[in-house]
């Protein structure tokens, strides 16, 4: 039988051992456990590392135990990998190989006055201070500030690093430390992808940097020794797997990147998993944003290798959104319902969610954001919610998408995109549509893991798994095409600064009524017409009929606010051949869209009733 690769993909809400065949990359089994999260208080997300390493353990073993059924000998597995949450940050005791605290998760918010401390001693307050060595803005999401936070605030973890006891790491360095053999040996190391989001490490000489360590004070001994991402780090000391070589490691969008086989440069891909991570591959050049992504070390495949560098778009909220409607709002009994409520409505009907539950990240990095849902009616219904939810990222996904084509100044042709949410073929076709490029999704979904066991499976010393182009394993893959042209694609996306306290002043009115009445997008989804399909309806796509200069029609409101202009001094509208008060144009919107809505084509809603009302 072909050698066999395993990779531990531990993730924010689950985790998963996989098994790959090295020479055909075909998933030959697997197992999954989710993992609890707890909020302490408002804006504070963390996870038990004994839970996460309790699961860890009983996906390896229940995954060799269906191998074992399917009469696989798990002698055929080779080597490991291991891939993971990235930023996540914990402290253990060395001594007893106990946590000191629990994991302080990516998407907590409690650093917000540490970051807020750490920004004034900035030369200039400036939050992008350290980016010249790190890649990185001073934010919540970054290890180093949550470090500090457990330094500062946790007795246990300030009495362990005074006694030398304390070890530091993310998600990975604590894997291999308890797999390796915790206490009695165990390996403490992480690799260039996962170092290079804690803000202690140097992208540019590959090591932990003592100026930055000073800033954040920090300890360096603490920290994990830093390796490649695929050389043998130590071997699984108990288990079904004892002996086998742990040889791979990488952030869990490095690793995406990597099972997508981006390796040259310009090559981009998309994970939607809790959050949405978009990454481009610049080769061995970190080219820094002027766009406000970030500069992130994607691999180095090999001691000996070169690393590799990315821009990366990161998005806090994605697929968590879908899991808040579910345990928070109770709109969703399942993950997989929100795709049959979304499609049961096509459209938002105007309605639109910021799910800044963790502030916004990329482009804005604003930690004090919040969260929005606005342009609510009495039509609006949990389908129109679902849809906006999708819609939510799908926007948040375009947004990035925009920066990094301005930071490269080469656009991308196509998304090639992983994760959870993937499955959701609505969200992917409205994708397709919203960024007017094609998605390409691989029939093999699992590819974070992918790239965790190639990395593992091509390590000196294991050598299973060649990375050389000519010998990368074919992948099979699906296409979403957009199905509206670009100008359609360009309606006036709300911007998500809305999402930020200081936006929410009602600014250019026209601008705000454009994004809850009238986006572009309704010239070919009419609120509620029956006539006019929607292509994340069901049936063929099918241009919209002449629109109606009067009666219930919404296309004849359209011309006539392409004609109109808002006099801010005196709040009123005008056009060409009318004129009134803002108040008494809304009053007309809204019955316009009332009568839309039921059906109807009379007086009471006409162009001619619009001028009767002045």
């Amino acid at each position: 039988m072909d050698p066999l690769v395993a990779a531990v993909d531990q993730g924010t809400s689950s985790t998963r051992f996989l098994v790959f065949n090295a020479k055909t990359a075909e998933l030959i089994s697997h197992h999954q456990v989710e993992i609890n999260q707890s909020f302490p208080k408002e804006g504070w997300v963390e996870e038990d590392p004994r839970e996460i390493m309790q699961s860890v353990h009983e996906c390896i073993e229940r995954t060799c135990e269906k191998l074992c059924k399917l009469n696989i000998d798990v002698s055929n597995i080779k080597a490991v990998g291991v891939t993971n949450q990235r930023e996540t940050t914990l402290v253990w005791d060395k001594e007893t190989g106990e946590p000191l605290y629990n994991a302080i998760v990516w998407l907590d918010l409690r650093t917000q006055s540490t970051v807020e401390r750490l920004i004034n001693k900035a030369p200039g307050r400036n939050k992008n201070h350290l980016r010249h060595k790190t890649g990185l803005p001073i934010s919540t999401y970054f290890s180093a500030v949550k470090l500090r936070w457990l330094l500062d605030n946790v007795d246990e973890v300030h009495e362990a690093v005074l006694s030398e006891r304390a070890m530091f790491g993310t998600v990975d360095s604590w894997i291999i430390w308890c797999l390796t053999g915790g206490k009695n040996g165990g390996v403490h190391c992480t690799d260039v992808s996962n170092a290079s989001r804690t803000m202690l490490f140097n992208i540019h000489t590959m090591d932990w940097d003592p100026e930055l360590c000073r800033y954040f004070d920090v300890p360096m001994e603490i920290l994990p020794r830093v390796r490649s991402s695929s050389e043998i780090y130590g071997w699984m000391k108990s288990g079904s797997l004892a002996g086998v070589p742990i040889s791979g490691c990488l952030g869990d969008q490095s690793a995406a990147l990597v099972g997508q086989m981006c390796f040259d440069e310009g090559q981009a891909k998309n994970t939607y998993g809790t959050g949405c991570f978009l990454l481009r591959n610049t080769g061995t050049r970190s080219v820094m944003s002027d766009h406000g992504l970030l500069t992130t070390v994607a691999y180095k495949l090999g001691k000996d290798e070169p690393a590799c560098y990315a821009l990366e778009g990161s998005v806090a909220i994605a697929g968590a959104v879908v899991r808040w409607l579910k345990d928070n709002m109770g709109i969703v009994q399942s993950s997989s319902e929100i795709e049959k409520l979304a499609a049961a409505a096509g459209t938002s009907y105007g309605c639109y969610f910021v799910p800044a539950f963790s502030g916004l990240y990329a482009p804005y990095w604003e930690p004090s954001a919040r969260g929005i849902i606005c342009g609510l009616t009495q039509f609006t219904n949990r389908n129109h919610l679902a849809f906006a939810a999708l819609e939510a990222v799908c926007f948040q996904t375009r947004e990035i998408l925009d920066a990094m084509n301005q930071d490269s100044g080469v656009p991308l042709t196509q998304l090639n995109v992983d994760g959870g949410m993937t499955s959701n073929r609505l969200l992917m076709q409205l994708q397709a549509d919203i960024l007017c490029i094609p998605v390409v999704r691989p029939t093999m979904s699992e590819t974070t893991a992918l790239g965790a066991a190639m990395a593992a499976g091509a390590a000196e010393g294991v050598g299973v798994w060649s990375l050389s182009p000519g010998q990368l394993p074919h992948v099979t893959s699906e296409s979403y095409e957009p199905q509206i042209n670009p100008e359609e694609s360009e309606y006036p996306l709300r911007s998500l600064e809305e999402g930020c306290p200081e936006s929410h002043e009602l600014g250019d009115h026209r601008a705000l009524l454009q994004r809850w009445w009238f986006r572009e997008e309704d010239e070919r989804r009419p609120l509620g017409g029956p006539s006019h399909s929607s292509p994340h309806q069901s049936g063929p796509l099918r241009p919209p009929a002449e629109p109606e200069l009067c009666g219930a029609s919404l296309w004849g409101t359209r011309r006539l606010w392409n004609t109109m202009e808002l006099d801010d001094r005196s709040m009123s509208v005008r056009s060409p051949s009318v004129r009134c008060s803002l108040r008494t144009f809304l009053r007309f919107l809204i019955t316009n869209l009332k009568c839309h809505l039921e059906g109807r084509k009379d007086a009471t809603c006409s162009q001619e009733r619009f001028h009767a009302v002045q």
